[in-house]
């Protein structure tokens, strides 16, 4: 200990800067504090709030908290918090702990309340040389957010670090003045170098993968039973069993309603999923909307059908037939895609809803030919007042 003194009084003297801190260093029983009391996913938005609970907290310096956690494909999300009375608070990264050439998130409430972040490029010491919305953090497509509770500011990101180092510099630094209108920083009040050991993100990490995977093992199991397996059941029954009236039209009605409880479930798992980690996964998610809106569609066609004897019930066919037909070649679309996005269950899911999807149209072709040559599906009424092929009366969405 006193070498350590002693060297800093040497690194006072001759003007250099004080050696780096390292976080485990300055971990007192008063800074462990600042990590309870406060629960981060009431205040947070998605996705930090979903993940910000499970992470490591570790008190840097002052009343500076980092919490951070990583995922597979090395995306950090990092959330800093500190007490707060006006100014800004920010931390930067470093490669070799210096203030020049690092690149720095910093964060505000400004004057009129208004939550303010950015990332800057510290080219130099000089305040002009504090270039905002420029730097070399790879920002991810979720935005930054800055949020006050209580006396606390919260700083959250989500980075990607093109070389995984267990160990970085991280600079800490505040200020009391506000930035200008345009951004640039007043000089900062104090600030530090701390070395934080990322490392430990990895059991976080392993926490929340267990998590996000188990849902979405249950997501796609939900719309592979519903809009795999069930609807198309309902359909192919519609179709091939109508001279068994009306036997026919009870079991198509089960399994849609069915296949649409299933799907619903889907639904409400891939919100929660999407909630939590944001994925970039467009297609998926419009395709998803769409058949949502089309089960709708089915579930209004269903309670407005008129009767058998109107003119409109051929065209209330017609209607219900295509949007049955369009909804289930969509929804087969969506649960590949959905498989292809997941890309972490080997070639199980592959495997699983190819054979589901084997055997499902070695059926329609097998019953296509025998409905062809009259050995079944031949209606012991007219034809005209049964409703069409492939019909779905409830839907959902996929995958």
């Amino acid at each position: 200990m006193r070498t350590l003194v002693g060297f800093c009084f040497i690194c006072l003297l001759i003007g250099q800067d004080l050696p780096f801190l390292v976080a485990d260093d300055v971990i007192n029983d008063s800074s462990q504090n600042l990590c309870f009391g406060n629960r981060l996913s009431d205040f947070l938005p998605p996705p930090y709030n979903n993940i910000s609970d499970s992470m490591p907290c570790t008190p840097l310096w002052n009343t500076f908290v980092l919490r951070y956690s990583e995922n597979r494909d090395n995306v950090m999300t990092i959330i800093v918090s500190a007490l707060y009375t006006t100014g800004w608070v920010g931390i930067g990264f470093s490669k070799d702990g210096r203030m020049v050439g690092s690149s720095a998130m910093i964060g505000w409430i400004s004057k009129k309340g208004h939550a303010k972040i950015n990332q800057y490029y510290l080219q130099g010491t000089e305040r002009d040389q504090v270039v905002p919305d420029q730097g070399e953090l790879q920002l991810q497509k979720v935005p930054p957010v800055v949020a006050l509770h209580g006396a606390m500011i919260y700083l959250a990101f989500q980075v990607k670090f093109a070389v995984k180092v267990p160990r970085r510099a991280v600079i800490l630094a505040f200020s009391t003045t506000f930035p200008s209108k345009l951004g640039r920083l007043s000089k900062h009040d104090d600030k530090t170098t701390v070395i934080v050991d990322f490392s430990k993100a990895s059991g976080a990490r392993t926490s929340i993968d267990t998590t996000v995977s188990t849902e979405r093992t249950k997501h796609g199991i939900m719309a592979i039973l519903g809009w795999g397996f069930l609807l198309p059941l309902g359909a192919i029954l519609a179709r091939y069993l109508r001279h068994r009236d009306p036997l026919w039209y009870y079991l198509h009605i089960g399994f849609q309603f069915a296949g649409f409880i299933f799907g619903l479930a889907a639904v409400i798992l891939g919100i929660r999923l999407y909630n939590k980690i944001q994925p970039d996964i467009p297609a998926h998610r419009g395709i998803g909307i769409f058949l949502l809106v089309l089960s709708i569609l089915q579930v209004l066609a269903f309670f407005a059908r008129p009767q058998k004897e109107t003119k409109m019930r051929r065209y209330w066919n017609w209607y219900h037939h295509w949007i049955g037909r369009i909804s289930l070649f969509f929804a087969a679309v969506n649960i590949v895609l959905g498989i292809r996005y997941a890309n972490n269950g080997g070639d199980g899911w592959k495997i699983g809803y190819g054979f589901v999807l084997a055997v499902t149209l070695l059926a329609f072709v097998v019953l296509e030919i025998f409905r062809i040559r009259g050995s079944i599906g031949s209606p012991s009424s007219s034809s005209s007042h049964t409703p069409p092929s492939f019909e779905t009366h409830p839907s959902s969405t996929s995958v």
